[in-house]
């Protein structure tokens, strides 16, 4: 289904979850975008697309609800919560039922935190476990989960190892995209039980829906003599959006706070999920592992990585893309500085000896970038 469009029919495993057959296709042009080549389903990328559904068996904590319910793969928990996201708007309808999507859909309706709570080690299974939770579509490798506040519906990220810096890292972003004046997501910081948190709200709607670049770019071949940055600004100019500009800025903010994991599965696009037209990029967000997070302080300078993703193998071959950083604001970027030291700040995770690195490594990418001005 994609809301309440019946998109195919589709036979599911009950023990794997997975994708037995698709029975029949009803509206092509509703396919999950990346799944449909040339007109007709491409059921490999449909079935990549199912299992990209579930939460990756590697996140920390999942390996426990799994043994807790007794099941094999984290694609039965998608299945047994009909498949339902906070970031688009297809789900799956068991085969009679006459439900609508105005009545299971996540931005409407509350959800079960049962799951979430599992994932944070704070929950047990019972027999009245619900597991109807957006959890169970959420991906990434870190700690996370989706809570309600203020009837908002809000994504909890963690860290990992013995500094949790990812969480400091979004919001610092979050200063510095601010400063910038670029459309961001907006991340703040949020303490569970003593251990920090990023917490932000999400920019997906009832109306809209998140396009990944990784299947928009998978809609049509790459041509042999074409790169990924053209592929996706050229299939960008197709649905009528310039993408120079978004990029410019993307490229230069990864550049500047270091962040190698870039991958096409954290940048995209936003269409309405009614018309299907796309209305724009999606804000830049999952600036997270960032600012040497996995570097060990003691070897902090030599542990910065010098590779990246998604364009280019390098950061110094990837801020090459960059066409025009006129807009760049040096004195604002100085100016946030303070803000972002006060951050740092509030980490009792990290010693002063490496928030006094991460400051450095911060003035040195900017001065870096402004000699590019």
């Amino acid at each position: 289904m994609h809301r309440d469009v019946e998109v195919a029919a589709l036979s599911i495993s009950e023990d794997a979850g997975t994708i037995q057959n698709v029975e029949r296709v009803f509206s092509i042009q509703h396919m999950p975008v990346g799944t449909v080549r040339s007109g007709a389903l491409d059921g490999k990328a449909f079935r990549n697309w199912w299992k990209g559904r579930s939460i990756p068996e590697i996140r920390t904590g999942v390996r426990d609800v799994l043994e807790a319910l007794d099941v094999d793969s984290t694609l039965i928990l998608v299945e047994r919560s009909m498949g339902l996201s906070l970031s688009d708007q297809y789900w799956i309808r068991p085969d009679g039922s006459d439900v609508a999507w105005k009545d299971v859909n996540y931005f409407d309706n509350a959800f079960s935190e049962d799951i979430g709570d599992m994932l944070f080690g704070m929950g047990r299974v019972s027999d009245d476990l619900n597991l109807s939770s957006p959890d169970n579509t959420s991906d990434g490798v870190l700690k996370k989960r989706w809570k309600i506040i203020n009837d908002g519906r809000y994504l909890i990220k963690g860290g990992s190892g013995q500094v949790m810096q990812e969480p400091f890292n979004e919001v610092i972003a979050s200063i510095i995209l601010d400063s910038q004046g670029i459309d961001h997501v907006p991340y703040e910081m949020l303490w569970i039980d003593g251990l920090p948190y990023s917490a932000c709200k999400d920019f997906i709607t009832r109306d809209t829906e998140l396009v990944t670049a990784y299947h928009f770019c998978n809609q049509v071949p790459r041509r042999n003599d074409e790169s990924l940055y053209s592929h996706f600004c050229r299939l960008s100019e197709e649905v009528g959006l310039d993408a120079t500009l978004f990029l410019d800025r993307m490229l230069a903010m990864d550049y500047l706070m270091v962040n190698d994991d870039r991958h096409l599965g954290n940048f995209g696009l936003v269409r309405d999920a009614e018309s299907l037209e796309y209305t724009g990029f999606a804000p830049i967000y999952d600036t997270g592992t960032s600012l040497g997070c996995k570097a060990i302080t003691h070897r902090f300078e030599e542990s910065i990585p010098s590779e990246c993703r998604p364009f280019k193998k390098t950061f110094d071959e990837q801020i090459e893309l960059v066409s025009d950083l006129d807009w760049f604001d040096i004195g604002a970027m100085e100016s946030s500085m303070d803000s972002i030291e006060d951050i740092l700040d509030e980490n009792d995770f990290i010693g002063s000896e490496r928030k006094g690195k991460i400051t450095a490594l911060l003035m040195d990418r900017m001065g870096k970038l402004s000699a590019r001005l």
